[in-house]
């Protein structure tokens, strides 16, 4: 997106500042994939011992993000979709009401057998919500939860027709000779690209902990209108300690005499 930008001229420099606007309360529809692969074992044990399952996984997760989003702004607006062969609509009515929102996946789950996975169908419906949200000076989003380790994801979608933006979360098996997660990846990253009004974001976890929802859900609460380039993205940043230079400077002055313990 290309943003309006004013020159401000001061004594013997020049600064930009960005114009002041709106930001837009959201509709965001998130599609849930219900392939097979959508109901393997993770790593994580639950509170009954347990293995999780990554859609029981990803259903926990959407619910942390819906009750995050409202309580940034509880004007934003969710509906649901699922993910076979194409996409269906699991609640379509949007809403700002999280317990409607969280009843609407309850009985989410997932199916036996797999399939390759047609979106065309999901970026029409988005396409067709999107012009009326841009009537109620709104903006949409699509969140898509992707569980496929060897079936790329097709569409037919033309280049020059952005209405909405498109962020992912690729949960996939570890690669082996059976599966293609890198190349399900470079699809789903086409696909971004492809149909994205503003930054859309795509996180890929094949390790199989909760965390790898949990965080990259949480990272996707940013709204798009205030997004950096996902290649300039460095949070959460890692909570190793990082010495002030103050005390660094006061451990120097006190070595003189004194010996020092390393601590590995």
């Amino acid at each position: 997106m290309e943003e309006d930008r004013v020159a401000v001229t001061g004594v013997g420099a020049t600064r930009y500042a960005l114009k002041p606007g709106r930001i837009k309360s959201e509709d965001i529809l998130i599609c849930i994939d219900v392939d097979a692969e959508s109901m393997v074992e993770m790593k994580t044990t639950g509170t009954n011992g347990r293995p999780l399952i990554r859609m029981e996984c990803v259903k926990q997760a959407i619910i942390l993000f819906i009750h995050n989003k409202l309580s940034i702004n509880p004007d934003h607006r969710f509906a649901f979709a699922t993910l076979a062969k194409s996409a269906a609509w699991l609640k379509k009515e949007f809403t700002s009401d999280a317990e409607s929102a969280v009843a609407s996946l309850r009985g989410l789950s997932g199916n036996k057998s797999s399939s390759r996975a047609d979106l065309t169908l999901l970026f029409r419906a988005a396409a067709q919500e999107a012009k009326i949200s841009r009537a109620q000076n709104r903006i949409f989003r699509v969140i898509l939860i992707y569980c496929r380790s060897s079936m790329r994801p097709t569409h037919e979608w033309p280049l020059n027709q952005k209405l909405f933006t498109l962020d992912v979360l690729y949960l996939h098996d570890k690669p082996s000779p059976d599966n293609c997660p890198q190349d399900v990846y470079d699809s789903l990253v086409d696909a971004v690209e492809h149909v994205s009004e503003y930054e859309g974001y795509i996180f890929e976890s094949g390790q199989g902990l909760a965390r790898s929802v949990f965080k990259p859900m949480s990272l996707l609460l940013s709204h798009p209108q205030q997004r950096c380039a996902q290649d300039d993205l460095d949070i959460p940043r890692s909570l190793a300690k990082k010495v002030p230079v103050t005390e660094a400077a006061n451990a120097l002055d006190h070595h003189n005499g004194n010996n020092i313990q390393i601590i590995n």
